[in-house]
């Protein structure tokens, strides 16, 4: 199909071609998130907007903006200025929040940190985006995040706060600590806001932030890659605004709507598909703890009456399966968002009976492209809401692929490519991963999809042998590089098999070098405190050699399958 021909298109296909275009009616925002911001504040100021209740912390916009003024202008302060780099590692705290309002406030580009990160990730990340300061929570269960931080950095300790000089870090200056506790070496995230707050001046804030333009960079969030070291996919305002505001409006959102809010900030599906769209609506944000537990979530949304509910399949799941589950009053809840990974059809069903979740909808998308591209509306069937990912979001053009390139018949497996205003400014100083994903404007998912008649769109497969636990991407290359390293592995190969929980769980396949011993156990200690514990194989296989074809090429389907047959799984059919 000619791009000449390509305005004509719709959300249905023509021509018997996988090729669709969402909506152009309304035109596109040219908002910045400080801008965006200021226009929430001037029409819903006096409105709840935000409440975590772990730390006891509730905000009207308007007071929720004069916090994110305090802490900018702490910032400025220091000495930060437009392009730095800051990262923030943390779950989900208010000091999350504020800090992701605060660095766009003033230009400064967000790197969100993994919570799940151990200390060989958060050092490539902190390198690879050249962070000039991080703003760290102390921990999260058993993640040490300041002793890591100090493990990487022991200048820390006779370091000047503010003034470190590390020779892994080498870039980086500050380390802002949350909590009321003192750290050699690191500022305090209360005495940067309290030194904002007492030299505020909104006026200089307000001539930063009309410097700043749509297009620039804002936001780097990683994303494993399939050859090895995570990639930061760098967002703008101009792609998050928008693909906010679409995802709002696909869910009827409005300033009258309360939504829980269990998923991670450190993701899209956190910062974007629910802070953002909360902020473009007026929309109430509420966070039942630093991280997702069913029970806080139920009691939240029965507590705090909430309208919509975002999560992935596993977290429903969760909540539908709690021995408490009937104890609460969840007949408030209207809508919300299942996504982050393959969504069970008889979850769907009973989050739609049991949960009150009459317009719950599906997304999908992917970091790269902001993040979703295809979600279902409100007012889609039931059947297709809970069969298929919907439809194409507004100003997006996807088509599907055959292996040379060639639009296939609708109905057809191939691979999704995504083009528009979505997708992301490329990854961060990386020309040539830029290249291989994004070309001539296509970002190229790697995910295998058909579009049917009507415009749905089902994800039936990868390209690549990517796998989704719990909602994490686990990019196999990247545990087996790691793997790798262990002095007694001479080959591993790492793939996902079926799980009830997760979706999928971690599988190696491991052959050891001649005349060594190593034990399943000794693998996972390897692993330990060293990579993200939802990339760590659950289950690990010692073999004398893997499945090949002739020509070489292993063969992780036979490896898939022969796993499924040991050990009893079952595929459960997803949307």
């Amino acid at each position: 199909m000619t791009p000449a021909a390509a305005p004509a298109l719709g959300i249905v296909p023509r021509d018997g071609l996988s090729h669709v275009r969402g909506s152009e009616t309304a035109a596109l925002w040219t908002l910045t998130i400080p801008a965006l911001l200021a226009q929430t504040v001037a029409r819903f100021g006096e409105r709840p907007a935000v409440c975590f209740r772990e730390q006891g912390v509730r905000f009207t916009w308007r007071e929720f903006a004069a916090e994110v003024d305090a802490l900018a202008a702490g910032l400025a302060a220091l000495g930060l200025q437009r392009g730095d780099r800051v990262g923030i590692w943390s779950p989900n705290r208010v000091e999350w929040l504020v800090t992701q309002f605060a660095t766009a406030r003033i230009g400064l580009i967000l790197v969100n940190i993994n919570p799940a990160y151990r200390l060989a990730e958060l050092e490539y990340a902190l390198n690879v985006s050249g962070c000039r300061a991080i703003i760290a929570a102390e921990k999260l269960k058993t993640s040490m995040y300041l002793e890591m931080i100090a493990k990487l950095a022991p200048e820390l300790r006779a370091a000047t706060p503010g003034s470190l000089k590390s020779a892994k870090l080498p870039a980086l200056q500050f380390v802002i600590r949350m909590g009321e506790a003192r750290t050699p070496g690191m500022l305090n995230y209360g005495d940067v806001v309290a030194r904002g707050r007492e030299g505020l001046d909104v006026a200089r804030l307000d001539a930063i932030s009309a410097t700043l333009d749509c297009l620039d960079a804002i936001n780097i969030q990683f994303t494993s890659g399939t050859t090895g070291n995570p990639k930061g996919a760098t967002l703008t305002h101009h792609n998050i605004v928008n693909n906010a505001r679409f995802i709002a409006e696909a869910m009827r959102f409005s300033e009258a709507d309360s939504l829980c809010i269990p998923v991670p900030l450190y993701h899209c599906f956190g910062m974007v598909l629910a802070v953002l769209a909360c902020t473009c609506t007026g929309a109430r944000m509420v966070f039942p703890g630093e991280s997702f537990e069913p029970l806080a979530t139920l009691q939240a949304v029965s507590e705090e009456r909430c309208t919509a509910l975002h999560g992935v399949p596993t977290m429903f799941i969760a909540e539908l399966g709690h021995p408490r589950f009937a104890e609460f009053d969840l007949s408030h809840l209207r809508t919300g968002i299942m996504a982050g990974s393959p969504c069970p059809i008889e979850t769907m069903k009973r989050v739609v009976s049991e949960m009150h979740m009459s317009e719950v909808t599906i997304a999908y998308g992917m970091t790269e492209t902001s993040p979703v591209s295809f979600q279902s509306s409100t007012a889609d069937p039931l059947e297709r809401r809970v069969s298929t990912v919907g439809r194409v979001q507004p100003h997006l053009e996807v088509k599907i692929v055959d292996a040379e390139g060639r639009i296939v018949p609708v109905g057809e497996k191939g691979e999704l490519c995504t083009r528009g205003y979505a997708v992301m400014k490329g990854y961060w100083r990386d020309e040539q991963r830029t290249a291989e994903a994004v070309r001539d404007g296509w970002m190229h998912t790697g995910d295998l999809a058909t579009l049917d008649a009507e415009g749905y769109c089902n994800i039936v497969g990868r390209v690549k042998d990517m796998l989704i636990r719990g909602g994490e991407n686990v990019y196999p290359r990247e545990v087996e590089e790691f793997l790798f390293r262990h002095p007694s592995v001479q080959a591993v190969q790492v793939f996902g098999v079926p799980d009830a929980k997760y979706g999928e769980e971690v599988c190696a396949w491991i052959t050891l070098k001649p005349g060594v011993t190593c034990t399943e156990q000794e693998i996972r200690d390897f692993c330990k405190d060293q990579i993200a514990h939802y990339k760590v194989p659950r289950h690990i296989r010692f073999v004398a050699e893997m499945p090949m074809t002739i020509t070489g090429k292993v063969q992780k389907f036979v490896m898939r399958e022969q796993m499924v047959r040991e050990l009893g799984l079952t595929e459960t059919k997803t949307a």
